[in-house]
Parts: structure tokens; sequence; C-alpha cells
């Protein structure tokens, strides 16, 4: 995939998030709080990216499983920045449960389990026919079981079956609805929406905030 694609267009119309033309005017950055959030990269990294996502959200797969790799060789494994993910659950009802759940594994086994289940679960957002999958509390502990212990995923279910991870979606919906987010993937580098198309300008925002006074 060439690296100037940054998304594809026309998958789910709920999805479809416009690309905006850069423009000249300069951003306020936003305050935003990062504290208790699941992230990539050396907590000293410079920079913040934030993508706010759907786990049922088809574009939020394609970024993923295409882009977050670029970033994750150019930007976060050279120390430029780490990578937050932050819930904007609004497609469907499993959505909202999925999630849920993914707060919930984060809070019980922690970060690196965290990133393998949210990479697994974007993996399996779609059947092999095509189809999106139905994220039933079957199907994600079904997903988790791949990546954690029994003993770890009964846990995450009876700590998910109680609500445990309701607050922190609480918190990242607030922190998007603040930003006035209405599709996704939206991603904002150290508070600034990303206005650009492709990875270059990605990275290019990245380097200038490095050089920048927060």
């Amino acid at each position: 995939m060439s690296k100037k694609i940054f998304w594809f267009i026309g998958i789910l119309a709920i999805c479809i998030i416009g690309i905006i033309v850069l423009k000249s005017v300069q951003q306020e950055s936003a305050v935003i709080d990062y504290e208790g959030q699941p992230f990539l990269g050396e907590a000293s990294a410079p920079v913040e990216i934030i993508e706010f996502g759907d786990y049922k959200c088809p574009h939020c797969k394609v970024f993923n499983e295409s882009i977050v790799p670029i970033i994750n060789e150019e930007l976060i494994q050279t120390g430029k920045a780490k990578f937050y993910f932050m819930n904007y659950s609004f497609i469907s009802p499993d959505s909202t449960s999925s999630a849920q759940f993914a707060e919930t594994v984060y809070q019980e086994l922690g970060n690196e389990t965290f990133w393998d289940f949210h990479q697994l679960l974007f993996a399996n957002q779609m059947t092999e026919a095509g189809e999106m999958n139905l994220f039933t509390d079957d199907f994600l502990e079904a997903v988790l079981a791949e990546v954690a212990s029994p003993e770890e995923t009964e846990q995450v279910m009876i700590a998910y079956r109680e609500g445990k991870g309701n607050d922190a979606l609480k918190k990242d919906l607030a922190t998007a609805n603040s930003l006035g987010i209405s599709s996704t993937p939206s991603i904002y580098i150290d508070g600034k929406l990303f206005k650009g198309g492709s990875t270059d300008e990605l990275i290019e925002m990245v380097e200038e905030a490095m050089t920048s006074d927060k």
C-alpha cells in the first residue's frame, strides 16, 4: 500500500471522514487528559498522537492495519512520539460494548495485553465472507482468549460484567465530545486535529511539534 494513500473512502457511509484541506490558520492546542490511557511508545516521547476510533469502523481497521505500522516504525520506535487510542464508539450498540470490554482488558491485564487484544479485535472485525462480525460477549471473550490465559480471560469477564470499563469509556467520549469529533478515525497530534491526507503529512506535523513549544 502506498504511503500516499491514507484511508479508503466509501466502505460504510457512517464512517466516511472527508479529507480536509490544510488551512493556513494556526490551530489552538486542546488540553487533553492522557492519564490512565493505553499508549504505544516511551512515556518520555515528546509528542502525543491520538486516534479516536470505533472498533466497528472499517476505516479504523484500515488505519490500524496499514497506517499504524508506519507510525510505529517512523515515529514510535524512533522515540519521536507515543500513540494513544481513545474510544469514540458511535456506530452500533456493540461499538459501545466492545469499547467497554477493551477498557476492562486494559484495567485488568495491562497495556501490553490491551494492545494485543486491540489489534486482534480489528483483525476479526469482518468475517471471511466480508460481513461485519457481531461483537457479542462470547465473541469478545473468544478473541481475548487468543492473547490471554484462561484465568486472565475469566478475570476480565468478571470485571466486564461488573461494569469496570464503563467510567473509562465515558471519559473517552467526554474528551471526544469536547473536541467536537463526529467521525472515525480522527487523529490529534499534541492537541491539534490532523487535517492532512497522507502519512508524510502526519510525520511532518509530528516533527514540527517536536520543535515547537507546547
